[in-house]
Order: C-alpha cells, then structure tokens, then sequence
C-alpha cells in the first residue's frame, strides 16, 4: 500500500468520495465527522485533503468559493486494494464469496 494511504483518515475521505462520487470540502467535513463522532481540526482537515491530491489520489476543482473533491483512478485503485486486503483478512478472503454476474472487483458502492 502506498504510504499516503496509511492513515486512516486519507483511506475513509476516499471511501467517503467512493461513495459521494465527489463532495464540497465543507460537507466532506462534516460526514467524516459524524463518522468519529468529534469534530475535527480545520488546518488538519485541509492539510490531509491536500496531501491526498498533491499524491494524485483527489482530483480539486473549484466552484464558485468551495473547492469540490473526487477520486482519481489512482485513488480508486488504491482504496479497492486495501478494500481487497480488509477483505482477505475479516471474511476469508474473496473466494468466500460467489462472484457476481459481470463482477470485475469489489464495488463499495453496493
């Protein structure tokens, strides 16, 4: 795995873009907080968004005042590999599992 996603807050904002498809920076915020139950620090915030798309993993555009994040493909790829990995280790890897009509990996989104 690379190391910008060793941090479990880099791996749940783009399990939280994975889901969203891409999210204002202010509303990421405020789903990654109510999934730790604690407000989180502005300049901390910031600085793991922006470390994740100096990386390549988001991509940031800007509309109007607000910045909107997404994944990249590189971020895809590497949120479905720890994916892949979690799965290995909780439910016995993918094998345990009957492949899906049309089934090229994991999707989270379902």
């Amino acid at each position: 795995m690379t190391k910008w996603l060793h941090s479990g807050r880099r791996r749940d904002l783009c399990a939280l873009l994975y889901d969203a498809g891409e999210l204002r920076a202010q509303p990421l915020k405020s789903r990654l907080e109510s999934h730790y139950d604690e407000r989180i620090d502005p300049g901390s915030f910031y600085a793991t968004l922006r470390s994740l798309v100096e990386s390549g993993f988001l991509d940031r555009r800007t509309e109007g005042i607000a910045d909107v994040y997404a994944l990249t493909d590189a971020g895809e790829r590497a949120l479905l590999d720890h994916y892949a990995w979690l799965s290995e280790r909780i439910d016995g890897g993918p094998s345990d599992r009957p492949p899906a009509a049309g089934d090229d990996g994991p999707n989270l989104k379902d």
